[in-house]
């Protein structure tokens, strides 16, 4: 497998048993091909390749890079388990022997599904706010949630219903929130979870804050903050990470790299030939995952929870998927790119995938497939139901909680606001 040498700032790839790249047959670089972490404490000399003809090779390396030791050498691994027909492409992790496990994987993101569909048919109508579906991604915020602890804490991004709703959190109190009702965000979920944001990268620092506050009080509890491809662009991302990786805390980030920021094409985001060697700059361990195979994602998820829980620090999952829909409601993603590629993608999708494995296995039949497609379209309905029964809040609670003691001008305004007489 190709690794990366990393002379202070000059890269070079290496083929196998540590021959030069120009010694073996050279190849472009493919999404998941195992590159950079792991670092050595020692210099390691002639950039760790063997001396084939004595002191002529050590002259010709002098003089391509002046004779620099390597002094570090890292790598990030690639997670795949389940092909996009639902084949193995390698040993399972043990869970997966679990057809209960699975099937609730499968039902979580096949509800998700049928909820974003709903969602936006809500908002073509005027009765929902501007949504962000997960159509493609479904396999990222499910996989991570499942991995989760009731005592963790998640930080999500404004498209990680399906972490939400794994964690309890109500179907109507997702619309509420994107109705324009702040209530959505006071959920049925564990109540330290943080609420969506929407600002791009801006909960990485409150997870470098929670995930703090969990090793000052010595509590064996985990933040487990996700983000979009975009959001590490941003500096909030990238101090997070410095911080938890200096003070080693018990966090996890997770990008879900969708291969658009908005319409910005990853290619235009970033120079480098994957996101999760950021992590390896702050000083941990980075790992690529197939985004659309909900095992692989459930399998990272819990290694680097565990280990965040340990205390041996944070962890860095980039999750590569695709974002078959638009951004959001108020996209179109056909001006940005073509309908091939994304048709193209379709082939990878994960709930197709998963679906093909279960069948396979003979974990899942075509009876139980028409049950849950006519359980979610049940629950989904009767969660809109009540969303819509929900009564509007009146406009003055705007300012009950901006203060202890409302100062008087706030008072007055809110006074007329309720049509007080006396305002």
């Amino acid at each position: 497998m190709p690794w990366l040498d990393i002379p202070l700032t000059r890269c070079r790839f290496h083929g196998a048993k540590g021959r030069p790249a120009s010694a073996v047959q050279q190849r472009p670089y493919k999404m998941g091909a195992p590159i950079l972490y792991c670092s050595d404490p020692a210099p390691i000399t002639n950039c760790g390749m063997q001396n084939r003809s004595g002191s002529e090779d050590v002259a010709s390396k002098k003089m391509s890079d002046g004779g620099l030791p390597v002094i570090a050498r890292f790598e990030v691994r690639h997670r795949n388990y389940l092909a996009p027909d639902g084949s193995i492409n390698r040993p399972l992790p043990a869970f997966a022997s679990d057809a209960n496990l699975l099937t609730a994987l499968y039902r979580a993101m096949l509800l998700l599904r049928n909820f974003d569909r709903k969602a936006v048919a809500l908002q073509r109508t005027g009765r929902l706010g501007t949504y962000a579906v997960s159509l493609g991604q479904e396999a990222v915020s499910v996989g991570i949630a499942s991995a989760m602890r009731a005592e963790d804490v998640l930080l999500p991004s404004y498209r990680d219903n399906g972490a939400l709703i794994w964690r309890g959190v109500k179907l109507e109190e997702i619309l509420l929130f994107w109705g324009g009702d702040e209530r959505g965000n006071q959920f049925s979920g564990p109540v330290q979870d943080f609420p969506f944001c929407v600002p791009v990268g801006s909960q990485a620092p409150h997870a470098a804050g929670v995930a703090y506050a969990f090793k000052l009080r010595k509590q064996p509890r985990v933040a487990v903050c996700m983000f979009g491809d975009g959001a590490t662009s941003k500096g909030d991302v990238y101090e997070a990470m410095n911080f938890a990786g200096v003070h080693k805390l018990p966090v996890v980030f997770v990008a879900t790299n969708n291969q658009w920021a908005i319409s910005v094409p990853l290619r235009l985001q970033t120079g480098c030939e994957t996101l999760a060697q950021k992590a390896i700059a702050a000083g941990f361990i980075g790992e690529q995952v197939d985004g659309s195979d909900v095992v692989a994602m459930r399998a990272a998820a819990e290694d680097a929870i565990a280990t965040a829980r340990e205390g041996q620090g944070p962890r860095f999952i980039e999750a590569v998927t695709y974002r078959l829909g638009d951004h959001t409601t108020s996209d179109d993603a056909l001006r940005y790119r073509s309908a091939d590629e994304v048709q193209a993608r379709w082939k990878e999708e994960p709930i197709t995938r998963l679906r093909s494995y279960l069948v396979g296995q003979k974990m899942w039949s075509k009876a139980q497939e028409e049950q849950l497609a006519a359980e979610c379209h049940e629950r989904v309905e009767a969660a809109v139901e009540r969303y819509l029964a929900t009564e509007p809040r009146r406009p003055e609670i705007m300012f009950d909680h901006l203060y202890a003691e409302l100062p008087e001008t706030y008072a007055a305004q809110r006074r007329q606001l309720a049509g007080d007489g006396d305002a």
